[in-house]
């Protein structure tokens, strides 16, 4: 009979949670009646830092009681309880204070004793000594803490953090789409009516063999007869942003948006003079990319559109926002042809760099 515990223990850098990560959780979640995951990583780890690991677990293992730190949350930690501050133990420092950390985190920061620790390493056993030792010590008796050992020869899921952080495009196969969407590059394109947005959109996924997250504003406008009313444009930014959010999980490397919220924000003030708090911060979301789109070619009314002196002044409403924003983007000009070259020459540069 496999022998249960009350409550294990999970630690990991999970930088970033893949596969093998997810099989070692699943196995303890199989044996325990609750389990605890902790994660740091000192310094961190490029891609994967706190907000993104608290993220990736939140959404893959919502009922696990987890604590991802970084040396900022921990002294938010410590701070909270009115105890001096404590380092992050850096990813060199021995294995005993390694140890020590964990234990502390256990006792003072969750106020819980494990009664197993899961890995997959063959420091796993003397990792429980040290959890036995302390825990036994702080409870006055013998407290037993094993160590559950599960595929150390990586033979079920062949693959280390180290080799997907070096290239987890190729390894996306190791990672849930959850996980992945976060290394997923976003291109951001803005222009004003009739300047090519979307049309550059369907051409640039087709040249990337990805996804596109296509302009929500104009569905919704169409679908309430071109009549919008104030707090449809908060609505439509966080659709967009929803939507993009969905699609990243089924793009590769790229990920390109027709629009952003700064569009819809502009929409906003220019119709009703005015903006909610949360317009304006979804205004700020940050892409990998930005575009704007010249109008340098002739007008086209499709019976929706006001003007080419509208198009005009919102090109000029973009580059003021862009600049108050601090948002680096870059102007296409020309030819659909010569601005998927321009888009593709940034992106080659982004993977050379």
């Amino acid at each position: 009979m496999v022998e249960r515990f009350a409550t294990g223990l999970v630690v990991g850098k999970f930088s970033p949670l893949h596969r093998g990560h997810q099989a070692l959780i699943d196995h303890a979640l199989r044996r325990c009646d609750s389990v605890l995951l902790l994660s740091w990583s000192q310094p961190e780890l490029p891609g994967c830092e706190a907000d993104r690991r608290e993220a990736w677990l939140q959404a893959l293992y919502p009922q696990v009681t987890r604590l991802v730190l970084d040396q900022a949350r921990l002294a938010a930690c410590c701070a909270h309880l009115g105890m001096p501050m404590r380092p992050l133990p850096d990813n060199s420092d021995d294995d005993a204070t390694q140890r020590a950390f964990v234990a502390w985190v256990c006792s003072t920061l969750w106020q819980r004793r494990v009664d197993a620790v899961f890995t997959s390493e063959a420091y796993g056993d003397g990792f429980a000594a040290a959890l036995q030792r302390h825990f036994s010590a702080q409870a006055g008796t013998h407290w037993p803490v094993a160590h559950v050992c599960l595929d150390p020869a990586r033979s079920t899921v062949a693959v280390s953090g180290t080799a997907v952080r070096r290239d987890p495009h190729a390894l996306r196969g190791f990672l849930d789409p959850r996980v992945y969407a976060g290394f997923v590059g976003r291109i951001g394109l803005l222009g004003g009516e009739s300047s090519g947005k979307t049309t550059l959109a369907a051409a640039l996924a087709a040249q990337l063999q990805t996804a596109w997250a296509a302009e929500f504003g104009r569905e919704h406008w169409v679908a309430r007869g071109g009549a919008l009313d104030y707090d449809d444009l908060l609505h439509i930014a966080q659709v967009q942003v929803a939507r993009e959010e969905t699609l990243a999980e089924q793009a590769h490397r790229w990920l390109v948006c027709d629009t952003t919220p700064l569009t819809t924000l502009l929409y906003c003030l220019s119709m009703f003079g005015r903006a909610e708090p949360a317009l304006h911060a979804l205004a700020q979301r940050r892409y990998t990319h930005l575009f704007l789109c010249a109008p340098d070619f002739p007008f086209v009314q499709d019976g929706t559109r006001r003007d080419d002196a509208f198009r005009h002044a919102q090109h000029r409403a973009y580059l003021q926002a862009l600049a108050a924003h601090g948002m680096p983007f870059t102007v296409l000009v020309g030819s659909l042809q010569q601005r998927v070259a321009q888009v593709m020459a940034v992106l080659d540069d982004t993977r050379e760099c």
